[in-house]
Order: C-alpha cells, then structure tokens, then sequence
C-alpha cells in the first residue's frame, strides 16, 4: 500500500538529523520551533521523525519480537551462548550489553523528538486555529506524539524499571543529566497526557493513512494497556514483585477507556483468524475491523517473516525466489497442545510444517521448532528474490480489537468480578475461535463453567490471551503485570517433562509420533494433530517423531527444558521471582555525571 512508503519516506527524511546522543540539542531544536511547526506539511514531517524510530533494529528487531521471550507460549535457548541476544533470553545480561544499548538509545532518541515536537506544536498557535481542519490536523499530531512518547516509556520501564524523565524539549545549557524517576510516576504523567488529547484525535478512517497512523481507536485502547502496566506488578530492586496500593484506580480507568472505545467505534470481529495476518503478508490495510495501528514497514524494511514466522528455506540454489526466513522464537509443544482440538487459532498460531528450497512444505524438523504461523514470506504476493531475507515490508500489528474486549473483560473482572458484561466480551472472542454450531459448548458453555468466581474468569483471561495472541510477542509484559511470570514458566517446563515421561513410557494420550503429507492440493495436512495413534490409514502418510523428542536417554529431558528457563526464570538470583529487569547500559552510567548507577536486582 502506497501510504505507508509515503509515511516512512517522510520520517526517513529527518533522520539524519536525529542520529546524535538522545540528549544532544543539536537536531530540530537548533531551529525555531515555532517556525518549523508553523505549518501542516512541516509540522507532519517533524512528528514523522519520532515515527523513525521503529524503522531501526531497537523495534524492528528487538521490541517487536527478539527481546520478548521466554514465556508459557514463546521460547528460544539463552544459555547456549553469551552473545547479546542469549542473554536476554536468559535474563542475565551484562551492562555492555549492545542489544540493550540499542533499545535505551533510540528509545530515549524517539522521546527527545516526541518532546520537540511537542514543544513546537504547542508554540505555534495552531492548537487553537481559527481554520478547522488546521486546528483539528495539529491536535491530531499531538496526540500522536503522546501516545508514541507513552509506548518508548512503557517499554523503558518493563526493561529498565525506573528510567529519567524527559518531557521538555532539549535546549542549550539544559542539565542533561537528570536521576531516576519513579516508573509508575512516569506511566502516571503519560496515562494522563493521552486522556487529555484523545477527544481531539481522530479516528482511522478520518485518517490519510489508517491504522498505519497513530489514531484516536489506538489511543484509548494504549490508555487501558497502560493503566493495566500501571496497576499491575513490578519487580522492585530486592526482587519483590509488588504492585501500588492505588492499583484499582488504574483498573478503572482501563474499564472506562475500553468501554468508551466499544460504545463509540464497535466493530464485529473478522470471522476469519487467518486472514487478519495474511492482509499483512498481503500489505492490505482494512479500516473499522480487527487492527487498530501497526507500524508500516516498506518494502526493504522491517523483519517479519525473516527472524519471526514460519521458516522457508532459500538461497542462490533454492528453486524459488521468495528468500530465506527463520524463527528467533518457538512455541512450546505445552501451549500448542492447551487449545481446544477444535479451536481454529491454533493452526494460524502454531505452524508444525516449515518451506523447503523446493517450495514444499515439510515437517519441521523437531518438536521444539514449532513457528508462530500467523506471517511467512511466501504468503507474499510478489517474491522478493533468492537471496532476500531482512526487509519483507510485512507490518507488525501493535494493537488488535480483540486485545480491547479482553482488557476490558479483564478490568470489569478485577473490579466488579465475572458479570454479564465481562462475560459477553470474553464471549466474542471466543465466538471467531469456533464455529457457530460449538458455541453451545465451546463459547457460551464454557464461559459459564469459568465465571464461578472471579479467580476463575481470571484465569481463563490469562488462558484467552495467550491462545488470542500467540506469536504477536506480548505476553512476557503480560505475566509481568499480572505477577505470574515465574509461575507460568514453572508451570510449562513442568509440563514439558511430563509429556516426556508419557511418552517414554507409553502411558500418554498426546501425539508420541505424528503422521503427515500433502493432500491433492499440496497442502500440508496432519492426521493426528492431539492423539496418539498406532499407525497411519495408509502409506500416503509420513511418521515424524513429535513428544517423544522431548525425552533424551542419557539426560532424561532434552537440555532446552531443563535450561531455558532455569537460571533467572526460576532459581536465582531469587527462587520464584523472574529477574526480567535489565541493567542501564554502561556507557549511560558513565555519561550521567553520577547520576545513574544500577543498583539492587543483584546485578554483577
């Protein structure tokens, strides 16, 4: 779609202006504000260089998805490896950490534009213009600015816990070197900087660009995820997971925002599950239905479908030219065994099959290469050649309509328990999971049997989310504000090893071995995707070993299990607490005058 090139061609613009330290006033603050900001077309370019920001590897690569495991629904091997990203994943990293120091770096690059253009839009006068569609372009623009300024801090406070607080745009002989601030401070200002400017925001579909635009549809929905970041858990520096005292205020304001999003831009939730990623492979962008932003990626840019999605194997030699992709993060077998047989989300969440270089799909090679399914480059219409693999253009979706029912089911639950309404919601997500001949059993049966209590309606949130949202990478913020992280964790490995025990003995009802092929159509098909079976019908099928890959003769469990998520999601350096705090990178220490230091979360 031609708006999102046009988009992050503007934003692209300015960057070179904005590659300098984030706290260097030697970029778009050099020159008047007020005269930058002065007119729309102008103004449109400064709030797309904060836009920039997710173009480069701190989002693209890392946010997105790279530095969003290990959970219950997506894992990949931290303690094989020192390098960055390992550590990460093992929760262990150092202060030279260069992913870390990417992440802090153009986070706090984004927010010093945010400010700036803040800054200059406020200056202008064209907050209260007496020409309309000027007056309502420029709030427009300062709406976006908060919600992307809110979104960098959000994920500087889950990475980092408390972080400085930069609000002003910078200027000559400004003190740079700010302390700490207080991360539910932080959230606290943010919150209230969206709800101030929402109501002048506008709408998607009043948009140039739609959901590839920050809008007004997002803006409520990141209220609520903010004030469920704000009201829920944090892990202090003596390794306590707490939450303020103030929380149910936070869940109000969740209840109230999703609410006011559901009764003035309701939409009915696509039928089809898979057709909502597919636009994305597809590079179609339908306003008024399930996404309500995602970042726009170019053609050249962005990683899905080469380090998330399902793995197609290419190259010079490969017999097809759609290029090579892989999978930073699998998926337990645990979760993909915990949907309902008849649940249509698990065959678009869970990919058991991957591309060969003959452009036919096989079975993966081991149970724990299991893909998030839901974007693949060859679901690309144009193939973008033999030896291509970064840059698929594929959008990554940063929030889903579906995501706004559940906050809302959820906050509703938390303050008033499981009512009609809770109910309802959870309901119509679940509704698009089956067809309409189990919504007897499988929706309204179901939803009923978990509404005992409101721990009950909870945990069936918990479960809801992760068989919605698999693969789109949010569920570590998830268990973090829920405080169950490490028990979730505890919870799958514990899982894992009873599958293998089954499957070694023989006294499990899972699939030890899988049969597979391609029906008449090419189409890869499982017989037995939830039960053991003997044998196959017929010779047509392949045998592929699946649970019993998770028990090793000589260790008992395959390593993966054992240590994916040993060392800082369960034992240590506090047993039953995840250490998901990372340290300020080093170099930012040491430019801080001494006013940064990491102190507690018992780093080395």
């Amino acid at each position: 779609m031609k708006t999102k090139y046009i988009m992050a061609l503007l934003a692209i613009l300015l960057l070179a202006s904005c590659e300098k330290d984030f706290l260097d006033p030697d970029s778009l603050s050099t020159v008047d504000n007020k005269y930058i900001f002065s007119n729309v077309d102008d103004a449109r370019k400064g709030v797309n260089a904060v836009y920039s920001y997710f173009q480069q590897d701190a989002f693209r690569s890392r946010l997105s998805n790279n530095m969003c495991g290990n959970t219950d629904i997506e894992r990949n091997s931290g303690w094989n490896s020192t390098a960055d990203r390992y550590q990460i994943w093992d929760l262990n990293a150092l202060d030279t950490n260069g992913d870390l120091n990417i992440v802090w770096t153009y986070a706090y690059r984004a927010i010093r534009d945010a400010n700036i253009a803040i800054d200059g839009i406020k200056q202008s006068g064209n907050l209260e213009s007496s020409d309309a569609s000027v007056k309502r372009t420029f709030n427009q623009l300062l709406g976006e600015c908060y919600v992307l300024r809110a979104y960098w801090y959000s994920m500087l406070a889950y990475y980092f816990g408390d972080v400085p607080y930069l609000t002003q745009a910078p200027v000559s002989g400004m003190n740079f070197n700010l302390p700490k601030s207080n991360r539910n401070e932080i959230l606290t200002q943010e919150i209230q900087n969206i709800i101030d400017i929402e109501e002048s925001m506008l709408w998607a579909d009043q948009l140039p660009y739609g959901i590839e635009q920050v809008n007004r549809e997002y803006a409520l929905g990141m209220i609520a995820r903010l004030s469920l970041q704000r009201g829920g858990y944090y892990l202090t520096p003596e390794l306590n997971m707490v939450r303020d005292s103030d929380y149910l205020d936070y869940y109000q304001i969740a209840k109230d925002y999703t609410e006011k999003l559901i009764t003035l831009k309701d939409r009915v939730l696509p039928t089809d599950f898979r057709k909502i990623f597919m636009n994305q492979c597809k590079f179609l962008t339908p306003l008024n239905e399930e996404i309500l932003w995602e970042v726009p990626f170019p053609k050249g840019s962005g990683d899905v479908a080469w380090n998330i999605g399902i793995t197609v194997d290419g190259g010079p030699t490969s017999k097809h030219d759609y290029g090579s992709g892989g999978n930073y993060m699998g998926i337990p077998v645990t979760y993909y065994l915990s949907f309902d047989s008849k649940d249509k989300r698990r065959e678009v969440t869970c990919a058991l099959y991957k591309i060969n270089t003959d452009f036919v799909p096989e079975f993966i090679s081991n149970v724990n290469n299991i893909a998030q399914g839901k974007w693949s480059r060859h679901f690309l219409d144009t193939p973008p050649g033999k030896q291509s693999a970064k840059g698929t253009g594929i959008n990554w979706p940063m929030m889903r309509y579906a995501d706004v029912l559940l906050m809302y089911a959820e906050a509703e639950n938390e303050l008033n328990g499981p009512t009609a309404e809770a109910q309802y919601a959870l309901k119509r997500v679940r509704q698009r999971a089956f067809d309409q001949t189990d919504w007897i059993t499988k929706v309204d049966g179901y939803v009923a049997q978990v509404s005992g209590s409101k721990a009950a309606f909870f945990d069936a949130i918990v479960d809801e989310r992760a068989w919605e949202f698999g693969g789109e990478m949010i569920r570590k913020y998830e268990l973090i504000r829920w405080g169950i992280y490490s028990d979730k964790v505890k919870e799958t490995v514990e899982g894992l090893k009873k599958l293998a025990d089954e499957a070694n003995s023989g006294t499990g009802t899972g699939p030890d071995y899988m049969y597979w092929k391609l029906n008449e159509n090419g189409d890869f098909v499982v017989l037995n995707p939830d039960t053991k079976v003997a044998t196959a019908p017929d010779d047509t099928w392949k045998r592929q070993p699946f649970l019993i890959q998770l028990y090793n003769s000589t260790t008992t469990y395959q390593e993966w299990i054992t240590k994916d998520y040993a060392k800082y999601y369960l034992d240590g350096p506090k047993p039953g607490v995840a250490r998901y705090i990372f340290p300020i990178p080093a170099i930012n220490i040491a430019n801080s005058d001494g006013t940064l230091k990491n102190d507690g979360y018992e780093f080395k």
